[in-house]
């Protein structure tokens, strides 16, 4: 499994305020052009960019979609971007396994953005990956792919907080939770 994430969430896809991947010398390029202070950079860099800061409407994938079908053009941009990183995370991970058996799509947006989801798998047949739009469009857990697709595409529901409250109680008391 691989994530597009590295030693903070700030690298990887852009997230809702979050920048992902750019070059670092923007942030030497900011501190001494811009005249920020370095508690102002990280609130540029955590708080005030990723899509929130491409759409200039904020960090929901839902206003920035009905901005961008309003023809909201900064919308469509942080859309566009958006696709086109998860798309160079799943060419990536395709270059280092040599293939694709099943794509997942989890986590709020990913299994509950039904557009994302096509925007993401469109023009993906030549790695024998088809989308079932109707599948897509209901929006259930399960799998999402033709039925002639190479490529299992599936949503995944998640319950990240969970995942977190259990992992905080095996490391405070030493006791691992057995799983079904």
């Amino acid at each position: 499994m691989e994530i597009s994430s590295a030693f903070t969430p700030q690298s990887g896809t852009p997230m809702s305020t979050r920048s992902g991947d750019f070059d670092p010398f923007v942030l030497t390029y900011l501190l001494e052009h811009a005249g920020l202070t370095v508690e102002q950079l990280n609130e540029r860099l955590t708080r005030e960019s990723g899509l929130a800061g491409l759409s200039g409407v904020g960090g929901d994938l839902r206003d920035i979609e009905a901005a961008a079908a309003q023809g909201n053009g900064n919308a469509q941009l942080a859309i566009e971007v958006f696709v086109w990183n998860i798309r160079r995370w799943i060419g990536s991970c395709l270059m280092a396994t040599g293939g694709l058996d099943a794509l997942a799509f989890t986590g709020g947006i990913g299994e509950n953005d039904a557009l994302l989801r096509e925007l993401v798998c469109r023009d993906l047949d030549w790695i024998g990956l088809r989308l079932d739009r109707a599948a897509n469009l209901r929006g259930a857990e399960g799998i999402i792919s033709a039925a002639d697709s190479a490529v299992a595409v599936v949503t995944v529901n998640t319950d990240e907080e969970i995942v977190v409250a259990r992992d905080a109680y095996a490391v405070l008391t030493g006791i691992k939770e057995e799983k079904a």
